[in-house]
């Protein structure tokens, strides 16, 4: 039967949401280095518009440094964007834990309620209220 309908893979089990915000922020920091390149890149420009005089030499300086500037908003729309996905996951996070600790402190007095009950009945078999017998 196997070799007519083959064998079911196995699945890798689904990613938690912590290994979700390290890789997020991992490219986050990827990101972050291309913004520091082009941050001294950008730098390196605005010292040579400083050093050529007016003229198309110094306007082609400025088209790169433009083009660089360009390239750099668009890298930190992306940064902004990923750490937001980072805040939004750590709030998904937040909430869960709370409900797993809602959870747990439901079960915990389902448990301490049928232990007090428990301990109520024992404690009206051993006294005697006034209106009743006692058997001892």
């Amino acid at each position: 039967m196997q070799r007519i309908f083959g064998v079911k893979k196995q699945k890798d089990p689904p990613p938690s949401v912590q290994d979700a915000c390290d890789r997020i922020n991992k490219r986050g920091e990827n990101v972050d280095e291309k913004i520091k390149k082009l941050d001294v890149e950008l730098a390196r420009y605005k010292e040579q518009i400083k050093k050529t005089r007016p003229g198309p030499a110094q306007e082609a300086v400025k088209a790169r440094a433009m083009r660089v500037l360009k390239q750099r908003r668009m890298y930190e729309g992306q940064r902004d964007m990923l750490y937001n996905q980072t805040f939004n996951l750590d709030q998904v996070a937040f909430a869960a834990e709370g409900i797993k600790d809602a959870q747990q402190t439901r079960a915990a007095g389902r448990g301490s309620g049928q232990l007090k009950w428990s301990f109520i009945r024992t404690l009206v078999g051993t006294f005697c209220l006034p209106h009743q017998r006692c058997p001892h």
